[in-house]
């Protein structure tokens, strides 16, 4: 009965210690959890049964949680969890841009620094160059880098 209370404690110590490796990793209250089980088993084997077979136990229990996590991460088990997926758009990728430099329209969203504008029909995402600008305000394009449109508020 001793040795299956042993066993049981520090199984679910090694257990909780994976899950937050493998599964939740940051939230560190189930991996405290599964170090204090792993301690309380050690200590018990220490109490129970004496120095070396405590050491023994304490050996065995680090064997054990290492290759444990290891086969874990080794198995992959943890990027069926993971975001995997990268964006490869660009920014007015889909319209052509057929705004030129000096050219009004009006922000239709806060642009802190990047936003939405209207120059006429044309809904297009925007950036200033750091300065914060409210939506409906009147805004002028001063350059275009590629994709990018930058804007400048107009003093009204």
């Amino acid at each position: 009965m001793v040795w299956a209370i042993l066993v049981l404690i520090l199984s679910i110590g090694i257990g909780l210690i994976v899950i937050e490796i493998i599964f939740v990793p940051g939230t560190t209250i189930i991996g405290v959890l599964g170090l204090l089980c792993l301690i309380g088993g050690i200590l018990y084997g220490f109490s129970t049964f004496g120095a070396p077979i405590g050491w023994a136990i304490t050996a065995f229990t680090v064997v054990i949680s290492t290759s444990a996590i290891i086969l874990g991460l080794k198995s992959g088990v943890w990027k069926r969890f993971a975001l995997d997926q990268t964006m490869d758009s660009k920014v007015n990728e889909h319209i052509a841009i057929a705004i030129k430099p000096g050219e009004q329209g009006i922000a239709l969203s806060a642009l802190r620094p990047i936003g939405n504008a209207e120059f006429g029909n044309d809904k297009m995402e925007v950036t200033t160059l750091g300065e914060l600008v409210d939506s409906g305000s009147k805004v002028k394009v001063t350059h275009i880098e590629g994709r990018v449109i930058y804007v400048e508020q107009l003093n009204n």
